[in-house]
């Protein structure tokens, strides 16, 4: 095997962009990196330019084995192909590292990150346009990297049912959690504070991710309009996290149908150094949504000490393991049974939270990053 320092691209501009967990992934990738390799050289391909400006100032000069380039922010079908393209044409890298799609005429070996195929099995959520983007970009790109990560069991068996790949081309690398996911308050008063921050007014259960259907939205505010007309005494609020985007108007449309429409927050998107405090202090975490790569927020929650409510779909029952309520996303009387139970029963809470601590501490950035290295290496390998 070669010891040659390797040059490492990383398509990195979902940082800086509120993409959710490819943000998420990203960012935490580089950081875990850094800590790692200080052999390799890497350039990181940003396209905000307030975040590369940020990452120049605090990040680089920490890091001197990293530098940053910021490539125009125009939409996908220009970015990927050209302007990337073409910056790796003038300064070459030795792999690049893309998630979901690289460009049709890359010159140089690639690890693409797919974290799951939602579109190919669940094209209804999504737009017609996005849908068909991503079956043309995601295939072309699958067929034609050296190597592929993926965050789950599940979506790696998927992704060689599906394209048809060899198995050994795709390769399991899962997701971390952040050491500031944690059931310890920042302050005495956070509780306080953090509900006066966000309007919410006593009690609440939590849900976070895009406003998107894929995240199963509506049938949670059904299935929690229906609880509150069942049961008098249930007075939790329902607070949902999360940034507007494809097909969101039928939540807000939905939420504004039901009499309890006052009791549902819904709070757009949240600054990072807000997420821990709002799991913290939620009742329990509700998380239905119909299909996932791996499913950040259910472990970033169990983490923080909350109780999880999650789908028994997609990848979620391994990531989650035994630490999480798990129901059928599609019955809204199933999820409407599982609150219920969560709320009233303190020892099935307390199991949870004691179990959702050990799971979430099972996944690490730092090993993820070791294992994306080793992948970097093969893919270099791969034109020796």
């Amino acid at each position: 095997m070669s010891n040659r320092t390797i040059h490492i691209g990383i398509d990195a501009h979902a940082i800086g962009a509120r993409q959710g967990g490819n943000e998420t992934y990203i960012k935490n990738l580089i950081l875990a990196l850094s800590e790692i390799d200080t052999v390799n050289r890497y350039t990181v391909y940003l396209t905000d330019a307030q975040t590369a400006g940020q990452w120049r100032e605090e990040f680089i000069p920490r890091h001197p084995n990293f530098q940053i380039r910021r490539l125009p922010p125009p939409t996908p079908l220009v970015r990927v192909p050209l302007a990337l393209a073409f910056d790796l044409r003038i300064h070459p890298v030795d792999v690049l590292h893309v998630q979901y799609t690289a460009p049709p005429f890359c010159p140089v070996p690639v690890l693409a990150t797919i974290h799951d195929l939602a579109f190919e099995h669940l094209p209804e959520t999504f737009t017609r346009r996005g849908s068909m983007q991503l079956k043309l970009t995601v295939r072309r790109t699958a067929r034609k990297a050296t190597r592929i990560a993926t965050v789950s069991e599940y979506s790696r068996r998927d992704l060689i049912e599906t394209y048809g790949l060899a198995p050994e081309k795709v390769a399991l690398t899962y997701n971390g959690i952040e050491s500031r996911f944690s059931s310890k308050p920042e302050s005495e008063n956070e509780a306080i504070e953090i509900r006066q921050k966000f309007g919410i007014g006593g009690d609440f259960l939590l849900a976070v991710g895009s406003l998107q259907p894929r995240k199963n939205l509506i049938r949670l505010i059904r299935a929690y309009s229906q609880l509150r007309e069942d049961n008098p005494d249930f007075r939790h609020q329902l607070v949902i996290v999360g940034r507007k985007l494809w097909l969101a108007d039928e939540i807000f449309s939905e939420v504004r149908s039901h009499k309890w429409a006052g009791d549902v927050v819904l709070t757009g998107y949240v600054e990072d150094q807000d997420l821990p405090a709002l799991y913290r202090t939620a009742a329990a975490f509700v998380y239905p949504s119909i299909f996932e790569g791996f499913g950040l927020p259910p472990l970033e929650a169990m983490a923080c000490g909350t109780p999880v409510i999650t789908g028994i779909t997609s990848s979620l029952p391994e990531v989650c393991g035994d630490a999480a309520l798990l129901i059928d996303p599609l019955d809204e009387s199933d999820l409407r049974q599982a609150i219920i139970r969560i709320i009233s029963d303190h020892s099935l809470r307390e199991g949870l939270k004691q179990r959702g601590i050990i799971q979430a501490a099972k996944f690490s950035w730092r090993e993820t990053a070791i294992e994306t290295l080793r992948l970097y290496r093969e893919c270099f390998e791969s034109r020796q």
